[in-house]
């Protein structure tokens, strides 16, 4: 009986091989790398909430901040251009800089026979794990530093600073629908007052807030207007959504509740010596933060990239992802924290 030479190979390039695994596998790598890439974006929360800037080589970057300019009534004959008259804007200016950090990298390896002795793609369960670890890594440490800059100094003299809402909470570990609101608009309104953008503007909420404001009872806003369609709102307590209140869009996360805690553990401090930014403090006190996608912003050396190698010495195949990027501070006015006593 002759041997079997036309037939279709799915994880051949160009039906042409040399006959080695790497070469007879090589479209099964491309089909793992996007399933990283698309896991990272579909479950990443804070990357279209915050601004980004990509960078081809360096190891920092430069946002400039100014300052604000004064008008005032000209009176005739008076000269604009001197200085004791008080016509000319002294603008300030200073810069933000952000520091990228060390490559953060999520890996594993497949032992080749344990993929054949499996009756299920292991593949692509283990690039959902990876590109969630790394999505879950971004969120934490933007979200940190989005605390942070509620808690931040003013990037010029006599600039904006960032804010921190102390409310009194009957119970700051289980809020109310009714504190929530409240909480919400004094966000807001706290937002405006530091001229902060009133587009754009979101609050990060754990699940239980999110639910409480979704079954609020009917003497709350939410409850009895906000998730309401007939009354003019933006809530389906049908589907157990709700977009916004105060203008402000309120996304629900698990990792909220991940970065509300004291982060200044040793653990925790060991790992993030491999940063050069520093996002650990103690955050236990803030229940939600809001702010505008201007608060905080991200520096890409190196976008999501994936590599994979099969490995004759260890009979597998080693998979990773990584990423190098840098997080810090743009606008502190445009962070605000919900710290409850």
């Amino acid at each position: 009986m002759s041997n079997l030479t036309t037939f279709p190979r799915s994880g051949i390039s160009n039906s042409t091989s040399d006959g080695s695994f790497a070469q007879d596998n090589a479209l099964f790598l491309k089909v793992f790398s996007g399933e990283i890439l698309t896991t990272f974006e579909e479950l990443n929360v804070m990357k279209g909430l915050h601004t980004v800037r990509t960078i081809s080589s360096g190891k920092s970057a430069q946002f400039p901040v100014t300052g604000v300019a004064d008008a005032k009534y000209h009176t005739a004959g008076k000269d604009i251009m001197t200085e004791a008259n008080g016509y000319l804007s002294d603008i300030k200016h200073a810069e933000r800089t952000i520091n990228i950090d060390d490559v953060l990298l999520a890996s594993t390896f497949i032992a080749n026979i344990d993929e054949l002795k499996n009756h299920y793609d292991v593949r692509s369960i283990y690039a959902k794990e990876l590109g969630k670890a790394l999505a879950k890594r971004f969120d934490l440490a933007t979200m940190k530093v989005l605390i942070a800059a509620s808690k931040a100094s003013a990037a010029y003299t006599d600039g904006p600073v960032g804010a921190t809402l102390n409310p009194n909470y009957t119970d700051h570990t289980a809020p109310t629908s009714g504190e929530l609101i409240d909480s919400l608009f004094a966000c807001a309104q706290t937002l405006d007052e530091k001229d902060a953008p009133s587009e754009g503007r979101f609050a990060l909420l754990r699940p239980s807030d999110y639910y409480t404001l979704i079954t609020a009872d009917s003497t709350a806003i939410v409850g009895s207007q906000a998730s309401n369609r007939d009354l003019g709102g933006n809530g389906n307590v049908a589907s157990g959504t709700i977009s916004s209140v105060a203008g402000i869009r309120l996304i629900k996360t698990n990792h909220i509740a991940d970065v509300c805690v004291d982060n200044t553990s040793a653990a925790l401090a060991a790992d993030d010596a491999n940063a050069n930014n520093t996002y650990n403090a103690d955050y236990s006190a803030t229940r939600f933060v809001a702010g505008t996608s201007e608060a905080i912003g991200t520096v890409k050396l190196l976008d999501l990239a994936t590599e994979s190698e099969y490995q004759i010495q260890r009979q597998g195949s080693l998979f990773l992802a990584k990423y190098a990027m840098g997080h810090g501070v743009l606008r502190p006015e445009c962070a605000v924290a919900v710290d409850p006593t």
